[in-house]
Order: C-alpha cells, then structure tokens, then sequence
C-alpha cells in the first residue's frame, strides 16, 4: 500500500460517492490523513515526492503502518519513512514509551486473568484505556518482551566494568493461586567510556546465594570482566556470589546501610554521637587519613561502648574498599545512591500495579524502565573520567602508601 501525495478533492468525493461502499468514511479518512502525512513528509525533505530540486535535503523510503483506532474504526495509516533522520506525525499519533507500553500490557493482562480490582479500573482509566481486546494485548506483549529479552540478553562488550552495583527489589507476584514476594536482582555498572549501564535484572523467588550466584554467573557469561570493586547492602550469600563469579573484585558495603546496622548495636543515647565520628572517617582528604582516623573511632569507642568498636572493627575491611582507589571517585563507590534512586523511578511504576500477574510480567515492566534508564546512561555525559578508570584499574586492592597519595596528587607533593 502506498500514500498518495496529491489528490483532487472534487474527483475524490466523486469516486466515493459512486461506489458507495459501507466503508465509505473509514477510506475517506485513511486517504487524508495519508495525503496529509506525505504532504508535511515532503516539507521535511524540502521538495514534493519524486520531483528534482536543488532546495530537497532528504528524501522519502517508503512506508511503515501503523493502527490507527478512530470512532468509524481501525485505520491502516501509512507513515513515510525518511532516508536520513526519522519523520513521526505526533499531530495525530501518540508515540508509546517502552515503560508505559509494558504498564498497558500488564494491566491488559491483569484484567484478562481475572484479578482485576477497582483500584485497577482507576489506573486503566487514568491510562487512558477503553478497551483492550486479546488479539490486542497479545502483539503487545510480544513486541514488549522481544525488546526486554534483547535487552536483558545482550552481550556486556563494552567492558571493563570497573565498577558495578547490586540491589533487589522486593515485589508481589500471583503464583499458584497466591501472592508470593520475589526478588527483583538488578546490576549497573560503568563501562571503559566512563558512562552507566544497566548490566542485567532477574527474578528469583529468595534473595540467598544461589540467586545471586545464578545471576552474576550469566552477567559473566555475557562478558561481564574487569571488576574491581561491587558495592551493595550486605544481602544474604552475595559477597559469597561475588567470590566464586568475579575473583580480584573487593566488596564495599554501602555506608549508608552499614550505618544503620551499626545503630541496632549502639545506645539511643548514644547514637549522635557515634554517627558524627563514623561520618568523620569519610570526610579525610586521603586514604592514610581514612585509616588513621578510623583507628582513633576505635579508640575513643573501645573504652565506653565495646560492643560498637567490636562491630565496627568487624566492618573495617568492608566500609572502606573503597581507599584502594583515586578520591575523585570516592562519593561515587562508597555507596550505591544512584541506584537507590533508579529503584525509586522503578517503585513509581510499579506501585501502580500492585500485585503482578505473573513473573514475566513483572519482568517485561521492569525491564522496560531500565532499557530506558540505560538509553538515557548511554547518552548523557560520563560519569566518571577516562583517567581515573585507569587509574582503577591499574590500582591493587591495598590502601594507598603517603608515597602513592603524593605521586596522584601533585599539589599534595608541592606542598610537602
């Protein structure tokens, strides 16, 4: 099917009348909107269809449909294609999100399993949604999971990934005829550009270590390499997990959930007190200060509370992986903040759903969000810069030596 480009209004309605089909509106409309589409894709290119001019600066390539839902019907709309560049009608079609089509398709098929509720017609109706019948949902959902499954499946060729960070999320899924909490795994990392990707994501019905083991075995798998530092909360079997997959890679436990693991151990009194001389080993200007200040903590704890300089003693290897490495990038490995609020943005689509009808459900909506989170990685500015990712990847697992602290600080030498 091809577009007309110009057509005679007169002679038009003069041949539809005559016919006088019954889907005489329904091919009135296709032919104008089309008309209308090859008209504003010819002032794109800058010369009509097939005419020579010195002013065309591109040129139409055929066409792609598209379902167009109108009170007279589905209309079969043909969308010129461009050589260069993209042309979309965005007067008269609505472009879909990868998120926003898989919160559609999970309401869809909410409904056509039958757990729909009344707060699920509100959501439907704030959608937008009127009606959505099986044939429908079905081209949804696979056009959906084929771009999640790409996705989640791609190869992890843009390493190393000096850096990578691990969280789970915890949402409720249908199975078996009743609401079970499962474990959402997703990792991001930085790639040898200096940007952040979202490395992959999987379900598991327990956060334990064979979850996390099967889940960085295929990140692994994928090309995962390079690792030298994973920072994540202390969840159960993970630092196992990452031994056994990523040998040489050092844990860092994020200091923010250390913290409040230290607070259960520590007296209501006393917390303010500790949190401001834990909070004082963070703000040393290099990693010799870190250990020194860290000793002194412990010093000024050990006599009034034990029990708190025994847990932080316990800790040290893990709250401070992160001095192996330059300072400009301490704020950005010490914890895992950017990825708290990546599973803000992913709570804010799926609070909407509630209870997920099945795991790939829930796996097609989250998915879709970090494809788009990840698109928008990829094309903002780095994260971290290209000298200090190889300065991490050059630097050993150890604390740095005040030699070492002096040879990446010029202006530290200088004013020695």
């Amino acid at each position: 099917m091809t577009a007309p480009h110009v057509i005679d209004p007169a002679r038009f309605l003069s041949e539809q009348l005559e016919q006088a089909s019954l889907d005489l509106m329904r091919s009135m409309l296709t032919t104008f909107i089309n008309a209308l589409m090859s008209a504003e894709a010819d002032a794109v290119c800058g010369a009509e269809y097939g005419a020579r001019s010195e002013t065309r600066t591109n040129s139409c390539n055929g066409y792609r449909h598209r379902d167009f839902d109108t009170r007279v019907g589905t209309l079969d709309v043909a969308i010129p294609k461009v050589r260069q560049g993209s042309y979309f009608p965005d007067w008269l079609l609505e472009r879909r999100r990868r998120a926003e089509a898989a919160l559609t398709t999970v309401v869809a098929t909410c409904y056509l399993l039958g757990v729909s509720t009344r707060r699920m017609e509100k959501l439907v109706e704030t959608l937008g949604i009127t009606r959505l019948s099986k044939s429908q949902v079905s081209v949804m959902a696979a056009d959906l999971d084929a771009q999640v499954e790409e996705f989640r499946t791609r190869p992890l060729d843009a390493g190393p990934y000096t850096f990578v960070a691990a969280d789970a999320l915890v949402l409720k899924v249908r199975e078996g005829g009743r609401v079970v909490n499962i474990h959402a795994m997703v990792a991001t990392g930085v790639n040898a550009d200096g940007h952040r990707e979202v490395l992959g994501i999987q379900a598991s019905s327990a956060e334990d270590g064979a979850g996390w083991l099967g889940f960085f075995r295929d990140l692994v798998a994928r090309g995962l390499t390079g690792v030298k530092l994973m920072t994540s909360d202390a969840h159960a079997g993970l630092v196992a997990a990452i031994g056994a997959t990523l040998p040489g890679a050092a844990w860092q436990r994020r200091r923010t959930h250390y913290a409040a693991n230290l607070m259960s151990v520590t007296p209501k009194a006393s917390w303010p007190w500790v949190k401001t001389l834990l909070h004082s080993v963070y703000d040393q200007p290099d990693a010799v200060s870190v250990h020194a200040q860290f000793d002194r903590v412990l010093d000024a704890l050990e006599g009034k509370l034990p029990k708190v300089a025994e847990h932080l003693e316990a800790a040290r290897a893990d709250i401070l992986a992160f001095t192996a490495f330059p300072k400009g990038l301490w704020r950005q490995v010490w914890s895992n903040n950017p990825q708290e609020r990546l599973n803000r943005e992913i709570r804010r689509r799926t609070d909407l759903v509630g209870i997920f009808p099945d795991r790939a459900a829930l796996i097609s909506l989250v998915g879709a969000v970090l494809a788009e989170q990840h698109d928008e990685w990829i094309e903002s500015r780095r994260y971290l810069g290209l000298d200090l990712i190889q300065q991490s990847q050059a630097a050993g697992t150890a604390p740095a030596t005040e030699t070492e602290q002096e040879d990446s600080n010029p202006d530290l030498a200088l004013s020695a």
